[in-house]
C-alpha cells in the first residue's frame, strides 16, 4: 500500500481556471498549494458565463496556473505521483484546455493520469478539511446541479431525488438578473436579502409536502420575475432577495430532513454533507444545519473556498483514486472531454431527470 502520494490537480470546467498540489500522507490531507483564477471581470459585462470567452482565458492562463501551483508548493514534475484533471462535466471548451495540459504534463513526467468527474470533486470536497468518513448523504448545491446522493464511497454513489428543471445556483443566477444585481448572482441575491424582508412576498414551496425528494425551482424563479418587474426600489429588490431566499431554504431544508429520516449510515452517526458553491450561502447552510440537528445529523461542508470550483478537490479526488487503485489501464490518457457526466450511472441510465440527447444523460 502507497503510504504517500502527490497528485497536482487542474480544473477548468467552468470559469475558475485552477491549479493545486496535494499529498495524501496515511490517509491525511496535505493541502500544498492552491491557486484559483477567477474570470468574473471577463464575464460580467454579459451577466453570466460566455462559453467562448472561457475557454481562451483558459487556454491563455492554464500554465501560469499551473506553474504557480508547482512554485507555491515547491515542488518539480518529478516529485508527483499523478496528475489529475477534470475530464467533465462543464462547458467543454474550458474542460478540453485543462484535460489536454494534464495529459501533456503527465505524458512529460511519465506518471498516471486521472481523469477527474468535476462532480466527484465536490462529493469529496469535505473531505480536504474535516473528518468525514464514508458513507454519508449528499446534497449538492452548484449553478447546474442539485440532487440528493448516497455516497458509499469512492465511486459509490446513489441518486436519491433531484431537481427536476432549474438548479438553485442557477435560479440564484437568474434572480439577480432579473432584478438588475450583476453577476456572479448568487452571492448579490445574498447581499440583498441581509437587508430584507423574507415575509414580505409570498412566493411558492414547488413540491414541498409532496413524495419523494425530488425539487423543482422554475416556478419559484418565473414568480420572482413577476414580482421583479414591479420592483421600483432598493427595498423592494431586497424583500423580493429575502423572500426568495427563504423559500429555497425551506424546500432544501424540507427535502433534507426527508432525506435524512430514511439514510442510515450503519456505524450510529448520520452525516449530512453540501458541497457546490451554493453551500457558501450562509443563510442556506443555517437552514441545513438546522435541519440535520432535527433529525440527529452532523452536517458536513467544505470551506467556502472548497464550496467553489477549485484544483484541491481535483487533486483529492485523484489521490483517492490512485490509492484505492481505481485508475485507468492506458493512465487515463485515452479519456474524452465530456459535457455530461452523470455520478449516478445507474440512476440517469435507468431514470433519467433529465432527456438524454446527443451528449448523454445530464444526471
Amino acid at each position: 500500500m502507497v503510504l504517500s502520494i502527490t497528485v497536482l490537480g487542474i480544473e477548468t470546467s467552468c470559469d475558475e481556471t485552477a491549479a493545486a498540489v496535494l499529498r495524501l500522507d496515511g490517509g491525511r490531507v496535505h493541502l500544498m498549494s492552491d491557486i484559483i483564477h477567477s474570470q468574473l471581470a471577463e464575464h460580467a459585462p454579459y451577466l453570466g458565463v460566455v462559453p467562448e470567452i472561457a475557454a481562451r482565458a483558459h487556454a491563455e492562463i492554464a500554465d501560469r496556473t499551473v506553474t504557480a501551483a508547482m512554485d507555491a508548493a515547491g515542488l518539480g514534475y518529478g516529485d508527483l505521483d499523478a496528475v489529475a484533471a477534470t475530464a467533465g462535466p462543464g462547458l467543454i471548451g474550458g474542460v478540453l484546455v485543462g484535460l489536454m495540459t494534464g495529459k501533456a504534463i503527465a505524458q512529460a513526467a511519465a506518471i498516471p493520469f486521472i481523469p477527474v468527474n468535476h462532480l466527484e470533486g465536490h462529493a469529496l470536497s469535505p473531505r480536504l478539511a474535516a473528518d468525514c468518513p464514508f458513507p454519508y448523504l449528499l446534497l449538492l448545491v452548484s449553478g447546474g446541479h442539485c440532487p440528493f446522493l448516497e455516497v458509499g464511497g469512492l465511486g459509490q454513489y446513489r441518486r436519491l431525488g433531484s431537481t427536476i428543471d432549474d438548479a438553485v445556483g442557477e435560479a440564484f443566477d437568474k434572480v439577480a438578473k432579473a432584478l438588475g444585481l450583476g453577476f456572479p448572482g448568487g452571492p448579490a441575491v445574498e447581499r440583498m436579502a441581509a437587508s430584507g424582508d423574507p415575509a414580505a412576498y409570498a412566493f411558492p414551496r414547488p413540491l414541498i409536502g409532496r413524495p419523494g425528494l425530488d425539487m423543482s425551482f422554475a416556478g419559484l424563479k418565473s414568480a420572482v420575475a413577476r414580482a421583479a418587474e414591479t420592483a421600483t426600489d432598493e427595498m423592494a429588490k431586497a424583500d423580493i432577495c429575502a423572500s426568495f431566499q427563504a423559500a429555497v431554504c425551506d424546500v432544501l431544508a424540507a427535502r433534507s430532513a426527508a432525506a435524512l429520516a430514511a439514510f442510515a449510515s450503519g456505524d450510529g452517526e448520520k452525516r449530512f454533507v453540501v458541497a457546490g458553491g451554493v453551500a457558501a450561502n450562509r443563510t442556506i447552510r443555517a437552514a441545513l444545519e438546522a435541519a440535520a440537528a432535527r433529525e440527529g445529523a452532523r452536517l458536513i461542508a467544505p470551506p467556502a473556498r472548497h464550496c467553489t470550483d477549485n484544483a484541491a478537490m481535483i487533486a483529492l479526488a485523484g489521490a483517492e483514486r490512485l490509492a484505492s487503485g481505481l485508475v485507468d489501464p492506458d493512465d487515463g490518457l485515452s479519456a474524452p472531454a465530456r459535457p455530461r457526466w452523470p455520478l449516478d450511472t445507474l440512476s440517469a441510465s435507468m431514470a433519467p431527470v433529465y432527456g438524454s440527447g446527443r451528449r448523454g444523460a445530464k444526471v
